[in-house]
Formats: structure tokens, sequence, C-alpha cells
């Protein structure tokens, strides 16, 4: 992975799921197992997000809308919780790791149709930092932001609570690398896998629903597996 933190915020390019049939597809079915087992690496190095296109030995895509995202660790990462709340907050990553961990083994569903079940992930649930923060009577949503400048998230206050809806912090028993969305992203395990917003910056209570970056594209906003978005995908166990 690439250890430089490239500046300011990237340009909305959007996903390149055609550009992987046409150029690399054939590419990833041959792929040996000590390239998949680098691709991972290679993500984090590649602007135009070409490789995340390749499978890879622990099945995953990876994609990204803007053509760089800077990279944030423990001494610059920030979680900021705000809008319509009592006692907006902003949290650093030791101050998430310090407080109460709950962890999921569910399936993840991609609504480009791969999945990679079992999959472990560990983190604060949303709704202890919503506690925290006091949501006021009024508010009826959340809305997510991210450091990539460019992506976002929705979720009805309802959907939030869920004890399966966490900031994640651990994925497969290790902290969340860049590549992955980390070192803090959001997981809605019953949804399709682009509710689970990558490099989590915003949480941000509001009145009503702000429909997401792929939402805006004709995306559902409800994106329960199996029951959205034309696909009829068993639900995630």
């Amino acid at each position: 992975m690439n250890s430089a933190s490239p500046e300011g915020r990237g340009s909305p390019v959007g996903r390149r799921v055609f550009l992987g049939t046409l150029g690399l597809g054939a590419l990833g079915v041959v792929a040996a197992p000590a390239l998949q087992r680098g691709t991972e690496a290679l993500a984090g190095m590649d602007p135009t997000g070409l490789t995340g296109l390749l499978p890879n030995g622990g099945g995953f895509r990876y994609y990204s809308v803007t053509s760089s995202v800077p990279h944030k660790d423990a001494q610059t990462y920030r979680l900021t919780v705000d809008g319509l709340v009592d006692r907006p907050a902003t949290y650093t990553l030791a101050d998430l790791r310090a407080l109460p961990q709950t962890r999921s083994v569910r399936d993840i569903q991609c609504v480009t149709g791969w999945r990679v079940p079992s999959t472990p992930f560990e983190g604060v649930r949303l709704s202890h930092l919503l506690d925290a923060a006091g949501v006021r009577s009024s508010a009826g949503a959340v809305h997510f932001t991210c450091f990539d400048g460019a992506y976002t998230e929705s979720l009805t206050l309802e959907q939030a609570r869920r004890a399966d809806v966490m900031v994640a912090l651990r994925m497969q028993d290790k902290d969340i690398g860049h590549s992955h969305g980390g070192p803090v992203r959001l997981y809605v395990a019953p949804m399709y896998f682009y509710k689970s917003a990558k490099w989590l910056s915003g949480i941000t209570v509001t009145e009503n629903v702000e429909p997401g970056f792929w939402e805006e594209r004709g995306y559902d906003i409800d994106a329960w597996v199996g029951r959205s978005n034309g696909r009829d995908d068993e639900p995630t166990t």
C-alpha cells in the first residue's frame, strides 16, 4: 500500500464496472493466488480504481468514486457527530476504541452481485453515538459524509438505531485498512454494501433522509438485501 497521503479532495469519477468487463475481467479469471493476495496493496496505490476490479483472496472488489482519497491515521482521523443533537462531539480514533465494542459476523452482499460470506466486523454501535449526542425530537434521519470529499449516505433514524448498524473499526479481525475504508467506516449489515460508507468522517442528524451519492444516481434509498435495486439475493445472514 502506498504510504503517501494524497492531498486535497478527489473529483468524482464514478463506478468502473464496465471497464472491468472490457479490460481486466479475463485477467481476473486467470490471476494466480499470489496476485490475488497482492490486490489489496495494489488498490491502495491505484488512483484509477482498475485494480479494484480484480478478484482477490477475500472476494472483495474495491470501489471509489474519486480519483484519490487522503490517508488518515490515529493522529489525523476525526469523526464528528452534529446536526439535530444537544451535544455535538468530535471523536478521535482512540476515543472510538475506548467505547464499548460490538461484533457482528454476517455475509456482505454488493449490489453488483458479489458476496463475501461470514465477514467479522467490530466497532461501536451507531445508536451508542446517537444516544451520547442527545438526538432531538425533530430528528428523523442520519446523514453520513466521508473524507474522500464526495461520498455520502443516509439512513432513517429507526434504521440507524438497529443493533446491526455500527461505526466499524475492525474487519476480518484486524484494523480496517485504507482500501476497505479505514480507519473507520460505516457498516449496515442487512443492506447492500454501498450503504456501508467507507472513510467515514461525519454523522449529521437531520429531519429527513437526504439521498446519498448512489441514490442520487438511481440506487434505492432503502437498500435491504434481496428486496431492493431489482435484485433477489438471499438476505445476509
